[in-house]
C-alpha cells in the first residue's frame, strides 16, 4: 500500500465502460478495432460507480494535500466520474477538451462522429495551493496563454504499440504529447506521478524523459511487458532542460531598492511615464516624489493617474538617450535572496 500523501500528481486514464453491445462494422463490413476488453465490461452504472469511487478514494488519500489529479474519459463516464470526484472533496480546476485532428469516424450514421475525450483537473481540495506551471504553458503555447482545448492526433504510426500480429496492442493508447502537456502544466523535476491503469505506460515514459518520478499500477501481463520495455528504453532529457519556467509566485523578487543601491537609477534621476505626462525623482531609500506625492513605485505610479493601483514596473520610464525604457528592463540579470 502507498503512503498517505506520498503522491504529487494522479493521471487517470479508468475503463471507459463504453457497454458495447455486438460487433461495431465498417461500411465495407470489416470490424472496428474498439474496446472489447473484459477491463472495460461492468454489470451496471452502480458497479461502475462502485469502482470509480473506490480507485478515487485511495488517489484522495495518496495524493500530498496541494497535489492535483486529471482524469481522462468519454462521453459515457466522465460526468459519473466528475460527480463523484466532487462528493469526495476533490475542487475541480478545469475540464479541458481534447480535440482528435484524426478521430474515428461514425460508421452507423445515427450520432456526431465523437471527436473529442474530456478531461477533468483536480486539486486534493478547495483550499489547495496547487502547482500551475502559467509561464510554460504560455511559452509551449507561442507565448500566447493556453486554452482548455487542446488539438492533438491521435497516437498512431510508430508511436503505436502493436502485437506480433500486427494489430493495436492496446486500442486506447493515449499520444505522449498529450501526456507532455498534462505533466509539464502541474509537476516539476523530482515529482512523483501515479498513474493508477498505467496501461502500455504512456505516462511513464513521459514522465522519466522530463525527470519526473512514476509509479504505474497494470494488471494485464502484455501491456506490463509493454511499458516495461517502452520505459526502459528511454532516456531522461538533461536537467537543465526539463526545468519548466518559473511563474510570477516563484520568480525571484528584485526590490526597487536594489537598481538605486547598484547605481542603475541612481538617487535623484527622473522617470516619466510612457506619455511623458508626468515625471518623479528617485529618493535614495527607493522611494519616489512627484510633487506632493511621496511613496513606492506603484504608490506614486496610482496617485499620479488618480487610480486604485499601478504596476509602477511598466508604469515608470526612464529616458536614455531620447528613447524611453521601463524600468522592468533594468531588472534583468539582478539576483535578489526570495522573500
Amino acid at each position: 500500500m502507498l503512503p498517505a500523501a506520498s503522491v504529487d500528481c494522479v493521471f487517470a486514464d479508468p475503463p471507459y465502460n463504453l457497454q458495447l453491445r455486438g460487433e461495431l462494422r465498417r461500411p465495407d463490413d470489416s470490424v472496428v478495432d474498439g474496446v472489447d476488453e473484459e477491463w472495460d465490461r461492468f454489470t451496471d452504472f452502480a458497479a461502475y460507480d462502485a469502482f470509480t469511487r473506490e480507485w478515487l478514494g485511495e488517489c484522495r488519500r495518496v495524493l500530498r494535500k496541494d497535489g492535483t489529479l486529471w482524469v481522462i474519459g468519454t462521453y459515457h463516464n466522465i460526468f459519473r466520474i466528475g460527480a463523484i470526484l466532487q462528493e469526495l472533496g476533490f475542487w475541480i480546476l478545469n475540464d479541458v477538451v481534447w480535440r482528435k485532428a484524426n478521430p474515428m469516424p461514425n460508421f452507423r450514421g445515427r450520432r456526431f462522429t465523437n471527436a473529442h475525450e474530456t478531461l477533468i483537473w483536480a486539486a486534493r481540495g478547495r483550499e489547495s495551493r496547487h502547482r500551475f506551471n502559467y509561464q510554460a504553458m504560455k511559452a509551449l503555447n507561442d507565448d500566447v496563454q493556453m486554452r482548455s482545448d487542446w488539438y492533438f492526433p491521435l497516437c498512431t504510426g510508430s508511436e503505436r504499440l502493436r502485437n506480433e500480429h500486427g494489430l493495436k496492442l492496446h486500442p486506447t493508447q493515449k499520444p505522449e504529447a498529450l501526456l507532455h502537456r498534462v505533466l509539464l502544466a502541474c509537476t516539476q523535476p523530482g515529482d512523483v506521478v501515479l498513474d493508477p491503469f498505467l496501461g502500455t505506460g504512456t505516462s511513464a515514459a513521459v514522465a522519466k524523459r522530463l525527470a519526473r518520478h512514476f509509479i504505474g499500477i497494470e494488471r494485464h501481463p502484455a501491456y506490463v511487458e509493454a511499458a516495461l520495455g517502452r520505459v526502459r528504453r528511454v532516456r531522461p532529457a538533461p536537467p537543465e532542460a526539463v526545468t519548466a519556467t518559473p511563474t510570477r509566485r516563484e520568480a525571484k523578487r528584485v526590490p526597487f531598492g536594489a537598481l538605486v543601491e547598484r547605481g542603475l537609477l541612481p538617487a535623484g534621476t527622473v522617470l516619466t511615464d510612457r506619455m511623458r505626462r508626468v515625471q518623479a525623482v528617485v529618493v535614495a531609500d527607493g522611494t519616489l516624489r512627484s510633487g506632493t506625492h511621496h511613496g513606492s513605485i506603484h504608490q506614486v505610479g496610482a496617485a499620479v493617474q488618480n487610480a486604485p493601483s499601478c504596476n509602477g514596473w511598466t508604469f515608470w520610464h526612464i529616458d536614455r538617450d531620447g528613447t524611453l525604457a521601463a524600468i522592468d528592463t533594468l531588472r534583468a540579470g539582478l539576483i535578489a535572496p526570495p522573500d
